[in-house]
């Protein structure tokens, strides 16, 4: 069983940075391939980024790749999205995601979710 508890939203304007983090309990969490996911009202949640089990691979959409970046520290329990230049577009209540398959996490049906945290960008 996974828990996750995701922070570091807020709001920033047009061009600045926020990095979420996304707590996660369980003794396993090393073992599970993690992604970030956002819904913007009115929209679909759609995938944002995504992370190999060790970290050596990683995954991003279009609309954020060479500003967003995700990375995981294991040993904290963490997994975190890094946000630079930030676009009003980019505001969205983010979610972590786990799940035992990377593909799964992908797709965005995988098995764990946090509450989510609201990213507001203003132009």
């Amino acid at each position: 069983q996974v828990q996750l508890v995701e922070s570091g939203g807020g709001l920033v304007q047009a061009g600045g940075s926020l990095r979420l983090s996304c707590a996660a309990s369980g003794r396993t969490f090393s073992s599970y391939p993690m992604g970030w996911f956002r819904q913007a009202p009115g929209k679909e949640r759609e995938f944002v980024a995504a992370i190999s089990w060790r970290g050596g691979s990683t995954y991003y959409a279009d609309s954020v790749k060479g500003r967003f970046t995700i990375s995981r520290d294991n040993a904290k329990n963490t997994v975190y999205l890094q946000m630079n230049s930030l676009k009003p577009e980019d505001t969205a209540v983010y979610y972590c995601a786990a799940d035992q398959v990377l593909g799964e996490v992908r797709r965005g049906i995988g098995d764990y979710w946090g509450q989510g945290t609201q990213v507001t960008v203003s132009s």
